[in-house]
């Protein structure tokens, strides 16, 4: 007799993915589905938001209700949905770095101070990876892309942006860590760091967000093995792991 060692979760569709061969964002799809599965959220009462870029398409993948917001402006459309419908949706929020970082970042900010009950998930690979591998603000330094060819220079672009870091400053920020995806230990402790963050919302203790580094191998000129290798060796010490605020047990 076999046994199942595997199964997808419900909350996802049988879509093909359209990501590239090594990208992170169907480890992030997955690890999303299964902790509102395991936390027996009813589909019935998850809306999803997803922005413009990589997660365009996320629509296809989660099979709950998804909205799709303008670039940048998901955490402004996830306010409004929360306050309209109340505590009895669950939102989760789904941006790139190049959208949460850059046009929605006074979004994102503004949506931590003010402790709104959702949960986001930032997907950080350092590059604008949908609209021709741009400079995005989380590019590390020296970093080649279309718009920085000789690579990220302080002088003319300043220093990448730490968004975790910076949110976690702001008294209405609940709960914020950054994890990886580059190999299959910090992949389990990046499914525990999402659950985590849907507890807070479920719990209604306010804003939530989970940073995670991803690969992006197209853009960053890499292997899918060499691009796991990078966010070890390169991108793991510019932003660095861990948790950088938790204030659950203050509200």
């Amino acid at each position: 007799m076999e046994k199942v060692v595997f199964q997808k979760s419900n909350m996802l569709t049988d879509a093909p993915l359209h990501f590239c061969p090594g990208c992170s964002h169907g480890i992030a799809n997955r690890l999303i589905a299964e902790c509102m599965e395991e936390l027996n959220i009813d589909k019935k009462n998850i809306v999803g938001i997803a922005p413009v870029g990589c997660a365009v398409f996320n629509y296809n993948y989660f099979d709950v209700d998804m909205i799709e917001a303008a670039h940048g402006r998901a955490p402004a459309v996830a306010t409004g949905l929360k306050r309209v419908l109340g505590n009895d949706k669950f939102v989760f929020v789904y941006q790139g770095d190049g959208d949460l970082a850059s046009i929605g970042a006074a979004e994102i900010i503004h949506a931590a101070a003010r402790c709104e009950n959702i949960s986001v998930v930032f997907i950080n690979n350092g590059i604008y990876g949908m609209t021709g591998g741009q400079m995005a603000p989380t590019s590390l330094l020296g970093q080649k892309s279309t718009t920085s060819q000789k690579g990220r220079d302080i002088g003319r672009n300043g220093y990448p942006v730490k968004m975790s870091e910076m949110l976690a400053q702001l008294d209405g920020a609940t709960y914020i860590e950054r994890v990886s995806t580059h190999d299959a230990a910090n992949v389990r402790k990046a499914k525990q760091a999402i659950k985590t963050a849907f507890k807070c919302q479920l719990e209604n203790k306010g804003f939530s967000m989970i940073e995670v580094l991803s690969a992006c191998p197209t853009n960053w000129g890499l292997t899918p093995v060499k691009a796991m290798e990078h966010i070890k060796n390169d991108v793991i010490p510019y932003y660095p792991l861990g948790v950088f605020a938790d204030r659950r047990n203050e509200k």
